[in-house]
């Protein structure tokens, strides 16, 4: 997507937002310049530091989700045995909503970071782990027998064959999940903490009445989904280049 396209996308956003607040004129909804300003003095004031700890749950739990799904993910695309016993497990586990098992986590593991890590790490996983098996198990035949006709063994394969042409599903369940994953990120920082950009939003909009302060996490919250969308783009174009090409 272009730049000039991204742009004139924000500025109808801001425009449609500086319309519904002259039409709402309620302190609920402040103005984008309103907010803008709050935003600035805020980053002085603790936002910055919000902002990094939900950035690094999130960081976190999406590296350990590649660490964990892709091997398994590879190993049950090759395998039609270990998939046909695995996937009756992963039908019935993968359209549970994760977001129901926040509670759950909270009393198994308590406070800190390690409960919000688990609940984004196992979002993620699950999307990874089905769309890597599935992109492993369709791959042609011919072109595995070719290369393994060169005197490639189940190591080789893996590294230079399966992992490779399963990296566009990997990067696309990525780009699938990070809206989800920033979702319950907020949800998951409700509970039991102290400091990420979920519980900043609930304690300025429900607890200190603060709205403009509110929407200013809003839109650091917004901000760091958008990084982590355009970081997953950035990767496709630097490790997908094939898929580029016209």
């Amino acid at each position: 997507m272009k730049r000039r396209d991204i742009f004139l996308a924000v500025v109808v956003l801001l425009s449609l937002w500086q319309v519904a607040a002259w039409l709402v004129h309620r302190p609920i909804l402040p103005s984008p310049l309103e907010v803008g300003v709050v935003f600035v003095q805020e980053l002085q004031a603790g936002l910055v530091d919000h902002f990094l700890v939900s950035l690094w749950r999130v960081v976190a739990s999406t590296l350990l989700s590649i660490l964990a799904a892709v091997p398994a993910g590879l190993v049950l695309g090759q395998s039609r045995r270990l998939n046909a016993l695995f996937s009756p497990l992963i039908y019935l586990v993968y359209p549970v909503p994760k977001v129901v098992f926040v509670p759950i986590v909270l009393l198994f593991l308590g406070l800190g970071d390690a409960p919000k890590i688990v609940i984004i790490f196992l979002i993620l996983f699950f999307q990874i782990l089905v769309l890597v098996r599935d992109q492993a198990a369709g791959l042609r035949q011919e072109l595995l027998q070719s290369v393994h006709s060169l005197g490639a063994g189940r190591r080789a394969l893996f590294r230079f064959v399966y992992l490779p042409a399963s990296l566009p599903a990997i990067l696309t369940a990525l780009r699938q999940s990070v809206g989800t994953a920033v979702a319950v990120l907020y949800v998951a920082e409700l509970y039991a903490t102290q400091k990420g950009l979920g519980y900043y939003i609930y304690l300025n909009g429900s607890t200190l009445f603060n709205y403009p302060a509110m929407y200013a996490g809003i839109a650091a919250m917004s901000l760091l989904g958008l990084g982590l969308y355009f970081s997953v783009d950035w990767l496709e174009k630097r490790f997908c280049r094939w898929q580029n090409v016209a």
